[in-house]
């Protein structure tokens, strides 16, 4: 989180550009509306070209940060399968998913501006140390600094900070905590929370205080720049609306931190 001259400010940010084959995922129009930055599918998880390329260009028309959401190659799991690759593997198909949404944004006028790993990628890389390195050196080897949006405390910040990248520290709004400060598992009960107001009431406490209350009713700090709203929760619309409003009623500002 920062300060400006006139209220203190977060970045919101959505996971959009997932449809393929014209099966939407997410209501990106609408998310676009409320978010500071979108986190675009590179179509090795989720999103063909003329999908993602719609989401570009609304993003640029809402004046919305433009970031890879590069994943595993698994479009049947949705990228949220391990995948144990060689850090080489690893490291070219970073880049080329960063290469392939670049040059769709440069089409609309706009460009990458940050990269975030997706699903199990970015779970991996909290701890994973190959894998860390290797998502790192696909990002470093593009040949334009971009910062990278991970959890707090994972392994890849360190290397990114050696590598000389910013790393934006995420938060997420929908998603329930472990103790440690890791993510809840999707397979757990409780995982996911629903309720609009519960999880509007939730980020201010996160952008306000940097307080997170974990599962099991404990509170740790953290650092928060920036807050994932997942655009394809059920009622994601929604959530996204009551965040924004009650970000805005506590003289929170809504803006990238780009």
């Amino acid at each position: 989180m920062a300060n400006t001259d006139t209220a203190l400010s977060i970045d919101l940010n959505a996971d959009l550009g997932e449809t393929t084959g014209g099966n939407p995922v997410s209501d990106d129009s609408a998310m676009l509306n409320l978010v500071s930055s979108a986190n675009v599918a590179c179509g090795f998880h989720a999103g063909d070209p003329l999908a993602i390329s719609r989401t570009v260009a609304d993003a640029q028309a809402n004046n919305v940060a433009v970031g890879a959401h590069v994943g595993y190659h698994d479009s049947q799991g949705f990228g949220r399968r391990f995948i144990d690759y060689t850090p080489a593997e690893l490291a070219a198909e970073t880049l080329y998913q960063i290469g392939a949404l670049d040059a769709l944004a440069q089409a609309h006028g706009t460009r990458v501006a940050y990269v975030k790993p997706h699903g199990a990628l970015y779970n991996a890389i909290v701890y994973h140390e190959s894998q860390a390195k290797a998502v790192i050196e696909g990002i470093k080897a593009f040949g334009r600094d971009l910062p990278v949006m991970l959890l707090p405390g994972a392994v890849a910040a360190s290397h990114a900070e050696k590598a000389g990248l910013r790393v934006i520290h995420e938060v997420f709004a929908d998603r329930a905590y472990n103790p440690d400060g890791t993510l809840v598992s999707r397979r757990e009960r409780g995982a996911v929370l629903h309720d609009p107001q519960v999880v509007a009431n939730r980020v201010v406490r996160m952008a306000t205080e940097g307080v997170i209350e974990a599962i099991d009713g404990s509170t740790f700090q953290t650092q928060a720049d920036s807050v994932c709203v997942h655009g394809d929760s059920p009622g994601a619309v929604a959530m996204a609306q009551a965040i924004a409003d009650e970000l805005r009623t506590h003289g929170v500002h809504i803006g990238s931190f780009l």
